[in-house]
């Protein structure tokens, strides 16, 4: 019997482990500690601390600023604490405090180092606890991970005349983004670009729950309306509260420029013609939020050598080390550009641009996108 828990597979050699680690603690030495330092109390801070804190903090002296960070940190990590791990580290802190005490354990004993080895033992054992945690949440995020790009098409089916270019990456494990294409007959491909409301594995349930939705309704659907308007309805009996999704959806044929679309509250899908481009109309309102909304097809005829580029809201929302967003600006400068490339180039430069913004930084949110050319 195959044993899957995550501490059961095999670990790298202690030699090898402990090479890597010199290796990179010579390289973060090279780019510098005091930066490395300075991301990662920015990453802390950004986690543990709340609006009213960082409020706060704007408003204090720069060394009151790190008495407070120190204090709501620990506090933070304190009560965050399952209660009995609690109990183990306020005894692992009153071991460490009694070992610079003048305490006597009897017959000569001092306490010190005793007390101290036995402190640090306490913390071990936490430590063991919480990455014994980490590991069982991290096996259960990749075999998430493992199932939604399975449920991701294989391959996008060939369509005379059209340039076709899909792609999408999640900010973590799972995402929220759903890119799928369906063969609805010979000849003909539905495309879906969907944003979730969230990240993670909440987001990512309910993509899944859009994409099966989408999938046996759609080739039945009487148009894109009632594919739309059906879809919603599902979702709104269905889905939870707080929780939607945007969506464009497409309909493409073989040798025919024509796009078919609907657009349930999501951004503008962007129609490239040279050196110009335009935002198509806004759509409808998202998928599960009021039952019974009311949806509306859009037509577009694409002649050789112009594009459609749909775009979910990680493009424009990505965040640079700054806090800054790319921003629908940026994004604007690239279309005129993009007419003359494949639609994989095209989206390739895209990405390139947003890499180049956000550095270093950790992915804010799922970014998406599907690019449809006409073969000149």
């Amino acid at each position: 019997m195959t044993d899957n828990r995550p501490g059961a597979a095999s670990s790298p050699p202690l030699w090898e482990t402990l090479k890597q680690d010199w290796r990179y603690a010579r390289q973060e030495g090279q780019l510098g500690w005091r930066q490395m330092f300075r991301k990662t109390m920015a990453e802390l801070e950004e986690f543990y601390l709340t609006p009213e804190h960082r409020q706060r903090l704007a408003r204090t002296s720069r060394w009151w600023r790190w008495i407070l960070v120190a204090w709501w940190l620990l506090k933070a990590l304190f009560l965050k604490l399952p209660p009995a791990r609690r109990v183990v580290l306020v005894a692992a802190l009153v071991c460490f405090w009694a070992s610079h005490q003048d305490v006597s354990l009897g017959n000569g004993v001092r306490a010190g180092a005793n007390v101290a080895t036995l402190g640090g033992v306490l913390l071990i054992g936490l430590l063991l606890l919480e990455l014994k945690d980490k590991l069982l949440a991290r096996h259960e995020l990749e075999a998430g991970r493992a199932v939604q790009q399975a449920l991701m098409p294989d391959y996008c089916p060939t369509l005379g005349g059209w340039d076709v270019w899909m792609y999408s990456r999640p900010a973590n494990d799972v995402g929220g983004d759903l890119v799928d294409c369906l063969e609805l007959s010979p000849g003909r491909v539905g495309f879906a670009l969907a944003d979730v409301a969230g990240k993670a594995l909440p987001a990512a349930l309910l993509m899944a729950k859009v994409q099966s939705t989408l999938r046996a309704l759609a080739t039945d659907a009487a148009s894109l309306q009632d594919l739309a308007f059906r879809t919603n309805n599902i979702l709104c009996r269905d889905g939870l509260p707080n929780r939607f999704a945007t969506l464009v959806y497409l309909d493409v044929r073989d040798a025919s420029g024509t796009v078919r679309l609907v657009n349930a509250g999501h951004m503008p899908p962007v129609h490239v013609t040279g050196s110009t481009f335009h935002e198509l109309p806004r759509g409808g309102m998202a998928l599960g939020l009021i039952a019974g909304a009311t949806y509306e097809e859009q037509d577009l005829d694409l002649k050789p050598g112009e594009m459609l580029v749909v775009y979910s809201d990680g493009l424009t929302e990505a965040l640079n080390e700054a806090g800054e967003f790319y921003g629908d600006e940026r994004l604007r400068e690239m279309f005129p550009g993009l007419a003359s490339l494949s639609a994989r180039d095209a989206g390739a430069r895209l990405l390139e641009s947003v890499d180049a913004f956000i550095g270093e930084s950790r992915p804010y949110d799922d970014l998406s996108l599907i690019i449809l050319k006409r073969s000149e």
